[in-house]
């Protein structure tokens, strides 16, 4: 069978709330794995970045925006907030594409990401069915030029590499 293969880019964002929690107590959501943080993310979901941006990736390559759309209506109308579920329903759009790939890069000064990067990475393999070893993640403070590499949010890039049969 022939294939094309193709890329896409997806990027999301989200700042933090001012109060301040204690970290044994408090986690925010990456790539649906929980990390202990000070913060919550201003978000009206979950917040999670990551998923965030994966699920624009996604849409990158079907062309149907489900955050923004199908996403809003889960959370504000039906009270979803499990970023998950909107991953979940973007992937239901991508019918005999496959996902090859995905590379990560998270821009944000706290939480320090390094221990937790294997456990997001185990995650993310399982909520898109796709192999550990095919997802990068990297994280950067971006040398604090921007808010997120000085505390304020975390910014995520994906870029997702996929394939489909040649019809």
């Amino acid at each position: 069978m022939e294939y094309e293969y193709f890329m896409t880019i997806g990027q999301d964002s989200h700042r933090f709330e001012d109060e301040i929690f204690d970290p044994a107590t408090n986690s925010i959501k990456l790539g649906g794995y929980d990390v202990p943080h000070d913060r919550k993310y201003s978000a009206n979901s979950d917040g999670d970045v990551i998923l965030h941006s994966v699920t624009n990736a996604i849409s990158g390559c079907t062309g149907i925006n489900i955050l923004g759309g199908l996403a809003d209506k889960l959370c504000l109308e039906d009270g979803i907030k499990d970023s998950s579920v909107f991953l979940k329903e973007a992937l239901k759009d991508l019918g005999q594409t496959k996902i090859t790939h995905l590379s990560i890069t998270i821009e944000c000064l706290r939480p320090k990401l390094k221990a937790h990067i294997p456990g997001i990475r185990q995650r993310l393999s399982e909520l898109l069915d796709l192999d550990p070893s095919k997802i990068g993640i990297t994280a950067t403070t971006g040398e604090g030029l921007t808010g997120f590499g000085r505390g304020e949010g975390i910014q995520v890039f994906s870029c997702m590499s996929f394939k489909r049969p040649v019809s």
